[in-house]
């Protein structure tokens, strides 16, 4: 019986019933060609999630993720008006988003400044330099070259390319977060910080590199963004942060660190994905997404507490001693 009380067990049961509900009024929606369009809708929100888990395992938080998407997005449309070459912008996109998320890790890290005030702050300074730089005016399609709106729309085996590097993305963290010593040390620091300085894990320098790798995906994911839709401005993705810390926690990641999965997370997305495809198709106003997200973040916080034991710990408390 183990098996039913596993997070992602029970979460992949509830999207099974809810495609169930579903397609008994609406067949066409799980319809492989209408799952892939929700997938592919879902990606950026799988791409964040990803991020935000490490950052999350290491007992912090990222409210800045939608911001850096929004501004890496805003910068790789300025540089395609601007005639740079489509792999100067992937890589300049990478690049800034890690060095985004290296600002909100250094400050974490050097001042000791708590990860939640840390990117209220840079979610608010990353907004205002799109501003600066465009002086809020927005950039649309015809402002946007063929070939950097191309490329995540471009269809390979049936998929959008948006939708293949969402699930490149899901097989390397994985293999990061199992299979490599950063990755246990996300789960390490999370889990027990004091036992992970003991083991000469350096806590800062860990939630350092998690919000460095949150950073990166956000950067990739803004150019994703911008050229699936094409169009930039400045407050593009607003509000999308907390649809991220919802995935993650409807996907059993602990937030108070140290316990989760990647399945968990890719299926706490995938479950707001198909909620908010699924909403226009069965008659109900999308504004009752926010109600029924917040219900089953309640309800993912309340499953997780009532869990027996951690998800996965890999350093044991240490005792206290008297």
């Amino acid at each position: 019986m183990s098996i039913l009380k596993s997070r992602e067990v029970v979460l992949g049961g509830v999207i099974v019933l809810l495609l169930a509900a579903i397609a008994s009024r609406f067949p066409g929606f799980v319809a492989p060609a209408n799952l892939a369009r929700v997938f592919t809708d879902t990606s950026p929100l799988i791409l964040l999630a990803l991020g935000q888990m490490a950052v999350i395992l290491t007992k912090c938080i990222d409210l800045s993720v939608a911001a850096n998407l929004a501004l890496c997005g805003m910068v790789a449309a300025l540089m395609d008006g601007m005639g740079v070459p489509m792999p100067v912008i992937l890589a300049t996109v990478v690049v800034m988003g890690a060095g985004l998320g290296a600002i909100n890790g250094a400050l974490v890290w050097g001042l000791g400044i708590p990860s939640i005030v840390v990117t209220l702050g840079t979610m608010t300074i990353y907004r205002g330099s799109i501003f600066l730089l465009t002086e809020g005016a927005w950039i649309n399609a015809h402002q946007m070259s063929d070939a950097f709106k191309a490329v995540p729309r471009q269809v390979i085996g049936g998929l959008p390319v948006m939708a293949w590097i969402a699930v490149a993305a899901i097989a390397g963290v994985a293999v990061l977060m199992t299979r490599t010593p950063l990755g246990r040390a996300f789960y390490a620091v999370g889990g027990n910080p004091h036992a992970a300085v003991y083991t000469g894990i350096s806590v800062g320098r860990t939630q350092f590199a998690a919000f460095v790798l949150a950073g990166a995906l956000a950067g990739l994911t803004g150019y994703l963004w911008v050229a699936r839709y094409a169009v930039a401005y400045v407050d593009i993705a607003g509000g999308f942060e907390l649809d991220v810390v919802a995935a993650c926690v409807i996907g059993g990641i602990a937030i108070a660190g140290g316990a989760g999965t990647v399945a968990g997370a890719v299926m706490g997305a995938l479950f707001l994905g198909i909620i908010k495809n699924a909403l226009p198709v069965v008659g109900i106003s999308p504004f009752w997404q926010m109600a029924i997200s917040g219900a089953a973040i309640l309800a993912a916080i309340a499953f997780n507490a009532r869990r027996q034991g951690p998800g996965r710990i890999i350093l044991k408390r240490a005792e206290v001693r008297t």
